[in-house]
């Protein structure tokens, strides 16, 4: 059975992705029994060595900081829930849509955006890097499961959405996934809203976890509409409610907020639009999922006060540069020598040098690296810096 029921494109809005109009995966496959193909993305993507690393790599705060911070892990499926509402109101395939929300973040450093950062500056001699690069690297080439083939062989869909932006020119080097760039195209109505489904999860929940490291306080906080609108509404409704319980009001009320702007704009837009199948939206001018223009000037305003009150702070800050020295001095230390790398680690180093020289070299030692996890990452420098650290 190539096909289940819930694939079967019954009351999924034309221009949804399904099963019979997929442009298929890298190596061929029989079709799954009992569920759909973008089921079996999904599938794959939850069984991935990859998505279990995600429970220990930070969100904005190192993973030892504190038990209920968001980590990766927590953040794709907070992620994956609020994509799932948002696809079902548009009539759209759901479980495509949860298998990009559960893979976007596969590629992550340890240490959040100052391990991207400090890899990238690494790498630079050697093609840059980028995690949203490296997520689409981690689904096709470096999970190792399967007999047949390297990577988890996902649908063309379930890559296009993990691949939100790259350059033309490393669009040239994709084949598939890389010609929407190249040709100006847009990604499918799944990628388009999953992609706005993560900001509004990390924005909110950045909100949340600031709050509770008392990094912001409520008072600053109170001066962005988009959280000032929600606080007003939950001290009139519940005016003895604890402070603890009245952030978790505000932040729910936060993404219902967005979320319903979201879906009323798109669907109006989707109406003029009229596209008529997958490929219609793909060869749209624009994107067709969107906020109205005041949704978006309340959420760049809440992305400037995160950029410059919690992202700048200075205790933040002490974390990740602390965090990019890591990730700096791991890369260099397997750079000079690579017989510090584990077997696995450097049989795939050689392997990537014998094809591509230095650059291969430095190439497998970033997707070394990149895969850590923060407590590995701290523990893997212990082991090769300090003289205590014998094995």
């Amino acid at each position: 059975m190539s096909r289940s029921v819930a694939d079967s494109g019954q009351g999924l809005a034309p221009y949804a992705a399904t099963d019979a109009h997929s442009h298929g995966r890298r190596h061929a496959e029989p079709g799954p029994a009992y569920r759909s193909e973008f089921q079996r993305d999904r599938d794959r993507i939850i069984h991935s060595a990859a998505f279990r690393r995600l429970e220990y790599k930070t969100q904005v705060f190192v993973n030892h900081e504190g038990d209920l911070f968001r980590t990766r892990l927590t953040h794709s499926i907070e992620v994956a829930q609020i994509a799932r509402s948002i696809a079902r109101a548009l009539r759209v395939n759901e479980d495509l849509t949860e298998a990009i929300a559960l893979a976007h973040d596969l590629g992550h450093t340890p240490f959040g955006h100052a391990g991207q950062d400090a890899l990238n500056a690494c790498m630079q001699l050697y093609g840059g890097f980028e995690h949203n690069l490296q997520s689409l690297r981690v689904v096709d080439e470096l999970e190792e499961r399967y007999a047949d083939f390297n990577g988890l062989n996902l649908t063309f869909e379930a890559r296009e959405g993990i691949l939100k932006h790259c350059s033309v020119a490393v669009a040239r080097t994709l084949g598939d996934v890389g010609v929407r760039f190249i040709e100006r195209r847009q990604p499918s109505i799944e990628a388009q809203l999953t992609n706005l489904a993560d900001e509004i999860a990390y924005n909110s929940h950045d909100v949340d976890d600031g709050l509770r490291a008392r990094l912001i306080e409520m008072d600053e906080l109170v001066e962005i509409s988009l959280f000032r609108d929600q606080y007003e509404e939950v001290r009139h409704r519940y005016p003895q409610l604890s402070q603890r319980r009245t952030v978790h009001e505000i932040v729910r009320r936060m993404i219902n907020t967005q979320v319903v702007d979201l879906v009323e704009t798109s669907l109006t837009r989707l109406q003029q639009a009229g596209p008529t199948d997958i490929e219609a939206v793909r060869r749209h001018p624009e994107a067709l999922i969107s906020y109205s223009e005041a949704m978006r000037e309340r959420n760049l305003e809440l992305k400037r006060f995160l950029r410059n009150r919690l992202y700048k702070h200075y205790r933040v800050h002490r974390m990740t540069t602390k965090a990019g020295r890591v990730v700096t001095a791991l890369f260099e230390a397997f750079m000079e020598d690579t017989g510090l790398l584990p077997d696995e680690a450097r049989n795939h180093c050689q392997r990537l040098e014998a094809a591509d020289g230095e650059a291969g070299r430095a190439r497998a030692v970033a997707d070394y690296v990149a895969g850590m996890t923060d407590r590995y990452a701290i523990t893997e420098h212990e082991r090769v810096y300090n003289p205590k650290e014998l094995t």
